[in-house]
């Protein structure tokens, strides 16, 4: 199977039916109106119990020829339409077009693809299915309304709310062939609705059930009990005590403190006439050799969005979050512009939290609007450049793609003045505190260090 097909790996972000519209009583119109539809196959005429197994090769043969890509284009055309959670129409229940799903409506292909209309009805159905599965998990999470800030007070609580999801997913897949990674997928989508960083939520909840849920296996109530327990105390430091709100300060508001007291008149001036271009490409040379290594789609989408920035610099448009949410919307493949962050974010494994508040976008523009050179208060170009990097990274103004975000506004305050580094090097593989004002100025050493080699 394609990995970008998975439904496995969906984030709360992407399947949180409150961020994703969907009005069940047009979806048969709307299935019916794909390309796909036009050319669905038909499951062939094989008997595959015959001995010589020719009758197995054979539908095996048509399975991965005929009838995957057809199944791979709907998923394709459902996630233009709707979204990435469509992908989970063929996460069907045991081992089929993918295991451990919780979707009764499809099985597998070559039980699933009989006759078109028959076949365009399951799919339907199952997407149908899938997103009231979305639904009720996410009415499940609402009845636990967590708050990180007095977890003290909610350790009972949260306990209960990891009880009944897991008997939930056991329930719905009937625990058969991998539904424990359906169940630690649940388990990390609730932690992350109520303001877990996704990456640190995973981790918890991958220690708490430590390998111990199996295939085909239902967990007894002790078991339950304990992984439940054991998640509810990760939420709390070594001594043992329930963190609180002073235990995660808001890097955010350090961050803009520090912001005030940093001596940016002491970075490095970049010594270019402008317009300065590099000998070569080296945002894309970058993109192309890390994001690439990571995944084709992601350096591509953000070349994309490298592109973009490039065509607004050269039109002289205002640096904001307006313009931030158009490069992102490729960075991560989406069918629409991104939103402002709704709730605080996480960053480094949870060590550092950006909190939200009212004006956080309005504060996050102004910020922003200062990377221009202003008379009477003119900072080295590496100083305003780094400034707006560290604004994006700290505000996270996005759920996802911050540090990419931050890396385009930087280049934009280059590139707005006429200037392209030839390496990005340093400017990519260092991580940043939002509470050390050295930092801060390293990094505009970094941006001059790049220029020089132009």
């Amino acid at each position: 199977m394609i990995s970008d097909l998975a439904p496995r790996f969906l984030t709360w972000d992407e399947v949180d039916p409150a961020r994703h519209p969907f009005d069940g009583g047009s979806a048969s119109r709307v299935v019916r109106s794909l390309g796909s539809a036009r050319h669905v196959p038909c499951r062939p005429d094989i008997t595959v119990t015959d001995p010589a197994m020719d009758g197995w090769i054979r539908m095996n043969a048509w399975s991965s020829e005929v009838a995957e890509p057809w199944a791979d284009a709907v998923s394709h055309e459902l996630v233009e339409r709707y979204g990435r959670w469509a992908l989970g129409w063929r996460w069907s229940v045991g081992e089929a077009d993918f295991d451990a799903g919780p979707v009764g409506n499809w099985c597998c292909l070559r039980h699933s693809i009989t006759l078109p209309e028959e076949t365009l009805e399951r799919v339907v159905a199952a997407l149908c299915e899938w997103r009231g599965w979305l639904e009720s998990l996410a009415a499940w999470f609402e009845a636990y309304p967590l708050d990180l800030a007095t977890v003290a007070d909610q350790r009972v609580l949260w306990e209960l709310a990891a009880r009944n999801l897991i008997q939930h997913v056991v329930d719905r897949t009937g625990c058969d062939s991998g539904w424990y990674s359906h169940c630690d997928q649940v388990l990390t989508w609730f932690l992350s609705r109520w303001g877990v960083a996704p990456d640190l939520a995973q981790e918890m909840v991958k220690q708490a059930i430590g390998g111990r849920f199996a295939s085909w296996t239902a967990p007894d109530t002790v078991l339950v009990g304990d992984v439940a327990e054991q998640l509810a105390l990760s939420l709390s430091p070594d001594d043992g005590r329930p963190p609180s709100a002073e235990a995660v300060p808001d890097h955010l508001s350090r961050w803009l403190d520090v912001r005030e007291s940093v001596p940016w008149e002491e970075a490095p001036e970049h010594g270019l006439r402008s317009p300065a271009a590099g000998s070569r490409d080296g945002a894309a040379e970058d993109i192309r050799a890390f994001d690439g290594s990571v995944d084709p789609a992601r350096a591509d989408g953000l070349l994309t969005a490298l592109e973009l920035m490039r065509s607004d610099a050269a039109r002289g448009a205002p640096l904001d979050f307006a313009l931030l949410r158009g490069w992102q919307q490729h960075v991560l493949g989406l069918p629409q512009r991104p939103p402002f962050r709704t709730l605080p974010a996480f960053a480094k494994g949870g060590r550092e939290r950006y909190g939200i508040g009212p004006g956080t976008r309005e504060r996050l523009d102004a910020c922003l609007a200062a990377s221009q050179v202003r008379a009477g208060s003119p900072l080295p170009l590496t100083a305003r450049a780094a400034r707006a990097y560290l604004d994006v990274c700290f505000f996270h103004p996005f759920d996802d793609g911050n540090a990419r975000s931050a890396f385009l506004t930087l280049l934009f305050v280059l590139a707005r003045e006429g200037i392209e580094p030839n390496g990005v090097r340093l400017l990519r593989q260092v991580s940043f505190k939002a509470d050390d004002p050295q930092d801060a100025l390293a990094l505009a050493r970094y941006i001059g260090i790049h220029l020089a080699e132009a």
